[in-house]
């Protein structure tokens, strides 16, 4: 098969599909590898080092979009949906749910598209998890940075001093993210309160983080008193394909002190408050109601280097996969990658998604397909 990394063309999008190494791992199996020139260097992987690897260096994106399969890291933009064709299988973050445009053009254009947070193990997102790791420890680093007072901050430092109480750090979900935000905000000692519904997790939370890090039943009440006292809000909440829930409306975020920080994760589905709009790494941060709003949808890219390592890793079994047998075998013997499977053959085959957008929902086909 013949796989296309593209280079990222989202604002400040550094990270890229796949490392040398990788392309080195699918080149010896062999298949062919494209890679965009220029596509790894913000990672800090040369051209030169994929071409080692055995992968072919091209110049233009046309000639890598002519794969059979393209692995991105982000989801495509309006300059690339037309590379977009019948058949082709696309692999990479789709956030569909607050895509609508790029769900319609996937159908239209009948791509078999996979979106690496919905790929499910055992109840598990083995490939979201690195990223959502990644997003919750940088929430604390930006979020504390956006809380001094030269950008519009509070003024308090997460840690505190002696004889100063630390900073409060309140955190909406406690899955992969949110405990990774956590970990960080106990590190340096912050004061850190989780908001969770599911009572198993808030006690494996409990367990893990220790009596600094303190967790409550995620309920509006709750919410509201907690928002009284926060210098810095986390918004973690993520419903695998669906619009993420709106825990926040108005009216909470004005009910927060002047410069309390919100950094909401969740902006990839859509965001958990009313008042939160996507951002980019030229302008991370708006204030509304008084609120530093800090909504980057590609928050990793960052720390691209890390990012795609951590993703690399995980993505090459299946990438592997997908090349070695083709995507309806791979889907029929590989249950975790066919939960990733958003649209094929032109409909929409995750129903969560199908849901969030209003779009007809199809499982999909069986027999020769599927």
């Amino acid at each position: 098969m013949i796989i296309g990394i593209p280079k990222e063309v989202k604002i400040r999008e550094n990270r890229v599909a796949c490392t040398p190494a990788g392309a080195q791992y699918l080149s010896d199996a062999g298949h062919r590898v494209f890679v965009q020139s220029g596509a790894g260097e913000g990672s800090g992987f040369s051209d030169q080092a994929f071409t080692k690897a055995g992968a072919e260096v091209v110049p233009d994106p046309g000639a890598v979009w002519q794969a059979d399969m393209i692995v991105k890291v982000k989801e495509p933009v309006k300059t690339e949906y037309e590379y977009l064709r019948r058949g082709q299988v696309l692999f990479t973050f789709l956030h569909l749910a607050a895509d609508p445009t790029l769900a319609i053009h996937l159908v239209e254009k009948e791509v078999s598209a996979i979106a690496y947070e919905t790929v499910s193990e055992n109840g598990q997102l083995p490939l979201l998890a690195p990223m959502s790791e990644i997003a919750g420890r940088m929430s604390i680093v930006a979020g504390g940075f956006y809380l001094a007072n030269h950008f519009g901050g509070k003024g308090t430092l997460l840690s505190g001093v002696p004889g100063v109480k630390p900073g409060k750090v309140t955190i909406l979900g406690g899955g992969t993210a949110g405990m990774n935000a956590a970990v960080v905000a106990k590190g340096i000692g912050a004061r850190v309160t989780i908001l969770e519904l599911d009572q198993q997790r808030m006690r494996y939370l409990s367990a893990v983080l220790g009596a600094q890090a303190q967790t409550l039943f995620s309920t509006r009440r709750h919410i509201t008193e907690e928002l009284e006292n926060t210098d810095l809000l986390v918004g973690s909440v993520l419903v695998p394909g669906a619009t993420a829930p709106k825990l926040l409306d108005r009216d909470m975020v004005r009910s927060m002190k002047k410069g309390t920080v919100f950094v909401d994760i969740s902006i990839d589905q859509g965001g958990c408050s009313e008042t939160s709009r996507p951002t980019s790494h030229e302008d991370p941060v708006y204030i509304e109601e008084g609120v530093l709003h800090y909504c980057v949808t590609n928050m990793p890219g960052a720390y691209a280097r890390t990012s795609t390592e951590a993703l690399t890793g995980n993505t090459l079994p299946y990438i592997r996969a997908i090349a070695d047998m083709g995507v309806d075998k791979a889907m029929r013997l590989m249950p975790g990658l066919r939960a990733g499977l958003n649209t094929h053959e032109g409909v929409v085959t995750n129903k969560a998604v199908a849901t969030s957008l209003s779009m007809e929902y199809a499982p999909p086909r069986s027999g020769k397909n599927m």
